[in-house]
């Protein structure tokens, strides 16, 4: 399938909303019993991202990996989108990519065959906006599995304060913004390979470190620019993976720490 047949595709969506060990600083310096419920502007931020996904035209399907799918009976908007079927639990793992793994296969299950695209519960801030801006240009690619990254010069123009952890390629350094399509089947093999570097994923040296000696040190050297590292790291793997430029700086802003809890607040407030 070329990219022309894929721009009218609905996809199937998984929010991972895992926690990472048993205690989350976070969840207690704010008082809420799980970081995925976190009080964002009056609203848990599990609840933004599931109605940003349920109004999209895009989305066809939502599917929820969460650790304590009991406390979600607390939160009547969530509540009623799971008694509804509007939001389908799947079983979590012990990590992002295995938990992945296990939707995919779950999702199998019931014969759901839709292009996947994987967010998180912290991307607080997710819209339209960027969902369209990522899709389409994920679409618009002719890769297996198509990841949105953030120059740095878009997040520090508009959030000078903000601290992220960024890759530097030559010429640019980019952040993560939580969003991943997997376009086709081979996909997944880019998920098993994800499983030997996410625990390195605030190490970004580590984590090229993944894929050889030579990309190592082309990286530490700056010699890579994204496409040149992407191609690269497609040739490793056996994908094709594509990374997709977002022109907006709140993509990159999930709340891992009790400043971009304070940011995210601080930008829907100036929204309101």
């Amino acid at each position: 399938m070329g990219p022309a047949d894929r721009r009218a595709r609905r996809f199937t969506v998984l929010v991972l909303a895992g926690r990472r060990g048993s205690g989350d600083p976070l969840a207690e310096a704010a008082g809420a019993p799980h970081r995925a419920l976190l009080d964002v502007a009056g609203t848990p931020m599990l609840q933004r991202v599931l109605e940003t996904l349920g109004h999209s035209e895009r989305v066809a399907s939502i599917f929820l990996s969460i650790d304590a799918p009991e406390l979600l009976e607390e939160i009547p908007t969530i509540a009623a989108m799971l008694r509804e079927g509007l939001v389908r639990l799947v079983p979590p793992a012990d990590s992002p990519s295995r938990s992945v793994l296990a939707a995919i296969d779950a999702i199998k299950t019931i014969g759901d065959e839709a292009p996947l695209l994987v967010t998180t519960a912290d991307h607080a801030l997710l819209d339209e906006a960027m969902l369209s801006h990522f899709l389409g240009e994920a679409e618009e690619s002719d890769a297996d599995l198509a990841i949105a990254l953030v120059p740095a010069s878009v997040i520090q123009a508009r959030f000078p304060e903000a601290k992220r952890t960024y890759l530097p390629f030559r010429g640019e350094r980019y952040s993560g913004a939580n969003l991943f399509a997997l376009l086709t089947p081979d996909a997944v093999r880019a998920v098993e390979f994800w499983q030997k570097a996410e625990h390195f994923r605030k190490q970004p040296w580590r984590m090229v470190s993944a894929f050889g000696p030579l990309t190592l040190l082309l990286f530490l050297a700056r010699r890579l620019d994204l496409r040149a590292a992407f191609r690269r790291a497609s040739r490793v793997i056996g994908v094709r993976l594509h990374a997709v430029t977002m022109p907006m700086a709140e993509a990159a802003v999930d709340v891992d720490k009790l400043s971009d809890l304070e940011l995210v607040n601080r930008i829907l407030a100036g929204r309101a």
